[in-house]
């Protein structure tokens, strides 16, 4: 045993030393595989329907994804109409409920969903004719109620209203305006003017003019045999009839000689949200689509390697990350580069940007860039053949984008042939430091740092939807004489001194308002408490039980929450006192909190007179009604969050004007509140205010 040892060590010795790698020398590569990929079964329904199907028995599940074969329409005016007709599709059948379809789908535990060009389904193999039975009614036999058609519309003006205080919404809107025209579906925005215009008989014709056979796909991937897959297609789909799918003609987008400025205001961002972007002259399945996947990768789209990363995150620590995306599509193509930075350093993170652009198209990439991507991609891709989905939408791609049959096949080695030389040319030819649309949201404050990168010298101004901010209309009445009148109107007062002797009589007020939201399960209720000029309270509350609490008793107060109470500090103290009661208007003169009256802007189509003011720890922007003078929004910044309150429904309490229902939009997510009861002059509980 002992002798057997001696071998061991002595031959493991012998290796180290005559057979040990020079690392010094790059070993040289093999030449990249044939990828041996299993081509899945491709049929034709005689109504026009291809279907592809990719059989994989290891797990009993199937899944079946019926893709359109219209491309997108220009909905102009309607802009969402499609999002809503996707899906009021799941809004009920000719048999079927929604109750009833949602409660079959859970009963045999399946997954179905519609969006504007598609249907998916997926069960247990099980139960794959019980599925495809909702599937095809949901398809074939949609009634589009119009009790869902409302409420999807007040669920979407909600959605509308959060992203116009989400900075990456107001971006992304701001950025398809940029790169294309109203004529393109990419430059389309959904507003609350476009949701309003839908109606229920739109969302019926989009369907009949969309919803067609001909030249649709039906992808069925998982434990079903040929002969199965065959039969189901032409049981559950192959009576659905209708015209020549549709082929839209979109306007080009807009390509620059020289870069513009878009800012997208938002006062009082602790950050700046930046995208740099320019359309491409690129289409899906283009020869030119790997190569262009293999220099983003280099350039920002490979991870922490990447340029964009190495440069403005570890090297200047600008941002957390900023990364690029080759958005590349049938219907147009466009760059994107984008990321969150700190405020003071916006005007030089844009400035790397631009170099980084400029850089890559003036000399090859490294041997250790080149390499490090294409091990990145051949490592991903092989790891996507793991799935049977991708196999099918292997086959669906090549059927669309009329792709050689071996594109796939030979993949690896396609990555293996690009040259540095290759990566040059492409970005000569993709890329621009030159033509590109720089957008910007962020604080106005760094507005002026920004013009120096527009060609022109200009900085174009959009608001959260991406519309071209007009100059505010010059106010027509003092800020001391808006205030008076607002006073005036809320208390039914002829003069101020009466508003304010009627205010006066105010010795206490609460409020209770009921919220809802789509990300919440039960309504919350929000009470408001007000004694006297100081003293006021709110208590968040779900099912009963506190969930915040926020107490100001004219001197001291605190915030809770589930971690317990924590007092206020001497800054916020000092603000509360500034502006405390049910009227803070009342306060600006007696305790010269600074004021302005900005302008007249229009607001969900109504002119308001705007004030900002600082209470010192946030920036409030209020938004009185020019004809009535009711205080109808609110938007309040502190230390970057906002929240925008909407208020409308207007009655008369006990002589005094009050809204009677409310938004309040929160970080992307949107409560709608009713007031449930208001009581003027009853007794409050002292305990509240301790």
């Amino acid at each position: 045993m002992k002798k057997y040892l001696f071998l061991c060590i002595a031959t493991f010795t012998n290796l180290i030393i005559y057979g040990q790698v020079n690392r010094s020398i790059r070993p040289a590569g093999s030449e990249a595989p044939i990828i041996n990929i299993k081509e899945s079964e491709v049929f034709t329904l005689p109504n026009g329907i291809t279907v592809i199907l990719s059989e994989n028995h290891k797990i009993p599940r199937v899944s079946f994804n019926l893709v359109l074969g219209s491309n997108q329409i220009i909905e102009g005016p309607k802009a969402g109409l499609g999002s809503l007709a996707g899906e009021l599709l799941m809004s009920g059948t000719e048999k079927r409920t929604k109750d009833q379809l949602d409660q079959e789908i859970d009963f045999i535990g399946a997954t179905l969903r519609s969006s504007s060009q598609s249907i998916f389904m997926q069960c247990l193999t099980k139960h794959a004719e019980k599925g495809l039975d909702l599937m095809s009614d949901v398809l074939l036999r949609p009634t589009f109620p119009e009790e869902e058609f409302e409420r999807l519309k007040k669920r979407k003006e909600s959605s509308i209203l959060s992203s116009k205080s989400n900075p990456g919404s107001m971006a992304s809107n701001a950025e398809a305006r940029a790169n294309f025209p109203s004529g393109h579906p990419y430059g389309e925005i959904e507003t609350e003017a476009t949701l309003k215009d839908i109606t229920i008989s739109d969302v019926k014709n989009y369907y009949r003019g969309l919803f067609t056979p001909k030249g649709s796909y039906l992808v069925i991937v998982g434990d079903v045999t040929k002969e199965q897959a065959k039969r189901w297609a032409e049981h559950y789909f192959g009576t659905w009839q209708g015209h020549d799918k549709i082929n839209s003609k979109y306007n080009d987008a807009y390509f620059h000689n020289g870069n513009r400025v878009m800012f997208v205001a938002k006062p009082g961002a602790p950050q700046s949200v930046i995208t740099v972007s320019f359309p491409m002259h690129i289409k899906a399945g283009d020869k030119d689509q790997l190569l262009l996947t293999t220099l983003n990768g280099i350039f920002g789209g490979g991870g922490f390697g990447a340029r964009l990363t190495q440069n403005l995150r570890e090297k200047r620590a600008y941002t957390y990350g900023c990364y690029s995306r080759a958005n590349v599509t049938e219907e147009g193509s466009y760059y994107s580069i984008s990321g969150n930075f700190r405020t003071e350093v916006t005007d030089s993170a844009v400035a790397q940007i631009l170099f980084e652009l400029d850089r890559i198209q003036k000399a090859e990439v490294t041997d250790e860039e080149l390499q490090g991507i294409k091990a990145l991609l051949a490592g991903n891709f092989s790891r996507s053949l793991e799935r049977p989905m991708t196999i099918a939408q292997f086959a669906l791609n090549i059927i669309k984008y009329n792709l050689p049959k071996d594109y796939y096949q030979t993949y690896l080695k396609r990555l293996d042939a690009i040259s540095k030389a290759d990566i040059l040319a492409a970005a000569k030819n993709y890329l621009t430091a030159t033509g590109c649309n720089i957008i910007v949201v962020g604080n106005p404050d760094i507005l002026e740092k920004l013009r120096k990168f527009d060609t022109d010298g200009a900085i174009e101004k959009l608001d959260a939807l991406g519309q071209e901010v007009k100059e505010l209309k010059k106010a027509n009445i003092s800020k001391e004489v808006l205030i008076e009148n607002y006073l005036n109107a809320v208390t039914g007062s002829t003069s101020l001194k009466k508003a304010l002797k009627k205010i006066a009589k105010i010795e206490s007020l609460k409020r209770e308002t009921e919220l809802t939201a789509s990300q919440i399960p039960m309504p919350i209720v929000k009470t408001d408490y007000y004694q006297g000029e100081d003293k006021e309270a709110m208590v968040l509350t779900m099912s009963g039980n506190t969930m915040q609490k926020s107490v100001f008793d004219g001197v001291k107060g605190y915030e809770e929450d589930q971690r317990g109470k924590t007092p206020m500090n001497q800054e916020t103290l000092a603000a509360k006192k500034k502006v405390a009661g049910i009227f803070p208007e009342v306060n600006f003169a007696k305790n010269n909190v600074n004021y302005q009256l900005l302008g007249i802007e229009v607001v969900n189509g109504k002119e308001a007179y705007v004030v900002k003011f600082s209470d010192g720890v946030k920036e409030t922007f209020d938004y009185f009604d020019v004809a009535t003078f009711y205080k109808i929004r609110s938007i309040s910044s502190e230390e970057g969050n906002e929240q925008i309150f909407n208020f409308g429904d207007f009655k008369v309490v006990s002589g005094i004007v009050l809204p009677y229902t409310m938004s309040i939009d929160m970080g992307g997510m949107t409560l709608n509140g009713i007031v449930k009861n208001i009581e003027i002059n009853s007794k409050i509980d002292a305990s509240i205010f301790e």
